[in-house]
């Protein structure tokens, strides 16, 4: 009784913590400007199907794609058995699900296949990482924090992984001893097609057995409720938030930059024959908006919901034109620094129940450097593959840059003089363009 109170404070304590830190990041999220994208739901529909669901963009590496389809797959379905897990903690049970019969055996078999595709392939990503070396998972943003976090990840998965053999390992051993509630009358419960070769490793001595059970299985629950807490902190929140992200999605045409309302308002204004150009604004007037994105809060809030969706997965830097040549510039480190900005801005409003302007924007995480030397290609949104658009976040930080600041770079602050003057990019008049007709 003792331990059913116990698992049961502990399963309510860890989706309690969860539940509060999922909030915090709904509420970071909604800190963004409205973004109407709930047009054309059936291509959002597909769109989270193939995008999310079936992975679509990561085929375009196929051996890379199925060892991550073996882990996506390996975590959801093996986590089915949580269920019976629960039910057994909290009502003192024992494998509650037993008497499915033969469909329960083909489950666990099926759980253990995929728990030893689901070590192997955690195994083959972390050579890739730690001993390959791929280029892509050590640019300068991948130092510290973001590395240990992507290798701490892999080590849970194994471990939790190696725990399900185990505790499965010593069940069906005391089930082949007939010790206890263990014993079913039917028979053996359960399909151990891959921890049935653990059984010469483990002891002989049933009492030493019933530790190792239930040391696994409760290092198997609690380490499920940490890594669920451990999501908010980790890019693995993807796991969770790739679903709305890709539902939410630029559909397309893609590379569609769009206009800005403030600036669509003034043309409209200024083509009005009938507006008066000297006219004060009344007195009720909205103060106006900002041209372009200085902070999150200006950035609309899918593209927050992209930097907390971001995988830190690198294609988007891998293919990116810039960075290839060298340039400063990586689109992961723009999405993992609007997503530092948002957290620090959270931990603002935490602190103090709302936000108070601590002097800071996006600019200073995002060097001007950067964000100019990207060409607007849209190679690091065609790749992603949970859909995010960095070349949105960059082109809307660039407007607020020319429009307010007036910091765009010489070479454009000539141009924009030249077509202010001469109504062309070029030092000479739109008139003079057409000289050439009247030459003999």
């Amino acid at each position: 009784m003792i331990g059913q109170i116990i698992f049961t404070l502990l399963l309510l304590a860890g989706l309690g913590y969860f539940i509060n830190n999922i909030k915090k990041a709904i509420r970071n999220i909604k800190l963004g400007k409205p973004s109407h994208r709930d047009d054309r739901k059936d291509e959002r529909l597909r769109n989270m199907l193939l995008k999310s669901f079936g992975q679509q963009k990561m085929f375009k590496r196929p051996i890379p794609a199925l060892l991550h389809l073996t882990v996506y797959l390996g975590f959801i379905i093996i986590n089915i058995e949580v269920l019976e897990i629960v039910i057994d903690g909290i009502f003192g049970t024992h494998r509650v699900f037993a008497p499915m019969g033969a469909f329960y055996n083909f489950l666990i078999g099926s759980f253990e296949f995929l728990a030893i595709l689901v070590i192997v392939a955690v195994v083959i990503f972390w050579i890739r990482r730690n001993i390959l070396k791929l280029l892509r998972f050590n640019q300068p943003e991948m130092k510290g924090w973001p590395k240990n976090d992507a290798n701490i990840i892999l080590y849970f998965e194994m471990v939790l992984m190696s725990a399900f053999l185990i505790m499965n390992a010593a069940d069906y051993k005391l089930q082949l001893a007939k010790y206890g509630h263990y014993f079913f009358k039917e028979g053996i419960v359960g399909g151990f097609p891959i921890s049935q070769y653990l059984l010469n490793v483990l002891p002989d001595n049933t009492d030493t057995l019933v530790i190792i059970e239930r040391g696994a299985w409760w290092f198997h629950i609690i380490g499920i409720l940490v890594f669920l807490n451990y999501l908010y902190f980790s890019k693995h929140l993807h796991i969770l938030l790739a679903f709305p992200n890709t539902y939410y999605a630029k559909l397309p045409p893609l590379a569609k930059i769009e206009n800005l309302e403030s600036v669509k308002k003034e043309v409209a204004l200024m083509m009005d024959p009938n507006a008066d150009p000297y006219a004060a604004p009344a007195d009720d007037a909205e103060e106006p908006e900002r041209f372009g994105a200085k902070d999150v809060f200006d950035l609309q809030w899918v593209y927050l919901l992209n930097a907390y969706t971001c995988t830190e997965c690198g294609r988007c830097t891998d293919v990116c034109p810039a960075n290839q040549t060298g340039k400063k510039l990586s689109p992961r480190k723009i999405m993992m620094d609007v997503r530092d900005r948002l957290e620090e801005v959270g931990k603002n409003i935490d602190k103090n129940g709302e936000f108070i302007d601590d002097g800071k924007s996006l600019l200073d995480y995002i060097s001007k450097e950067e964000l100019w030397a990207c060409t607007t290609c849209n190679a690091c949104v065609e790749e992603c593959p949970v859909e995010n658009d960095p070349m949105d976040i960059i082109v809307s930080v660039r407007q607020y840059l020319v429009m307010e600041e007036s910091a765009a770079p010489s070479e454009l602050n000539m141009m924009f003089t030249n077509i202010e003057n001469n109504g062309a990019p070029w030092q000479y008049s739109q008139m003079d363009r057409l000289n050439w007709a009247d030459e003999d």
